[in-house]
């Protein structure tokens, strides 16, 4: 009584995975499919625990690079409008119950906020199975306090940017001894079909890709939008000032890979000594540009390290 049908739907679709996993080889509590491929190779299945902007990007991407098919995926979210559409957009099986969606998964990305880790905890607890990974992308979340909330020790920790949407991101990763060397295989395919990946050998420098390059797509939109903004400032049209500021930013990142220059030989090839970009960078000196970004990027750092404080407490 009191359903919606939106409710029973959800309900519907819901028991129809039950059903379907009730009639599959029955593999024991939660472990890895353990099938062979046609190439030999062990079959990879996906759990993404929250379908939201990130965890449907990396999975959109995953698929595309032909790393899953959508019958090895399973989602779960709270938010039957996400399971609605990535059902919809993707085909993948999208369900509410999260203890459901990691049976017999080889790898579990969990992409939900640092706040509900612990609830999920409590959810997950004592239902992972030594052969799977966990690879969470939620920020300032240590190893050791995931580790405690599953009661696992097979753990990644990554952090991606939202260009992975496009593929186009990068994701420094660490993980635990207990990660073996197929997870680790499974975990790299997963994070570069988005991207850049780079795994890194501290989990200390993690808070600080996070204000780098986690937080980073959001000061390069200010960045856009504050050159896009003076150049109609100056009199141009708005959309020749964003195409303007795109293309000189996405060519000058490509200039500089190519080069392989340092940054400041690379700014200089274009100061004239008492030309207009001499101008403009005295005045961007005096305005604190450089202080300012690099204010921002410690601030951000520092939030990473007392969400991971407040996270072990």
């Amino acid at each position: 009584m009191g359903q919606t049908c939106r409710d029973l739907r959800v309900a519907t679709a819901d028991r129809s995975w039950a059903h379907r996993k009730s009639r599959g080889c029955n593999l024991g509590h939660n472990a890895p499919m353990t099938m062979s491929a046609s190439d030999g190779s062990p079959t990879r299945r996906l759990a993404v625990i929250g379908g939201g902007q990130m965890g449907g990007a990396i999975l959109t991407r995953a698929i595309s690079a032909g790393l899953y098919s959508t019958s090895e995926v399973v989602v779960s979210d709270a938010d039957a409008g996400i399971r609605d559409r990535l059902r919809a957009s993707l085909g993948v099986t999208a369900i509410f119950d999260t203890p459901a969606a990691i049976d017999g998964a080889t790898c579990i990305l969990l992409a939900v906020k640092p706040q509900i880790l612990t609830a999920l905890g409590r959810d997950l607890r004592g239902r992972l199975h030594p052969g799977q990974v966990v690879l969470s992308i939620a920020a300032g979340i240590e190893l050791a306090t995931l580790q405690d909330a599953l009661g696992h020790t097979a753990i990644v920790r990554a952090m991606p940017n939202t260009p992975a949407q496009v593929g186009q991101g990068v994701t420094a990763w660490c993980a635990t001894p207990d990660v073996g060397d197929a997870s680790r295989a499974e975990i790299r395919a997963l994070l570069a079909s988005v991207g850049t990946e780079l795994e890194v050998d501290a989990e200390r420098y993690l808070d600080m890709v996070t204000a780098v390059s986690g937080s980073g797509p959001a000061w390069a939109m200010v960045i856009i939008e504050a050159m896009t903004d003076a150049g109609v400032q100056l009199g141009l049209r708005r959309d020749w000032s964003y195409e303007l500021v795109l293309q000189t930013l996405a060519g000058s990142v490509a200039l500089a890979r190519a080069t392989g220059r340092h940054p400041a030989d690379l700014r200089n090839m274009v100061t004239t000594p008492g030309g207009t970009t001499a101008a403009g960078l005295a005045a961007m000196e005096r305005s604190g540009l450089r202080a300012a970004l690099a204010d921002g990027i410690v601030a951000a750092y520092q939030r990473s390290v007392e969400l991971g404080a407040t996270a072990r407490k």
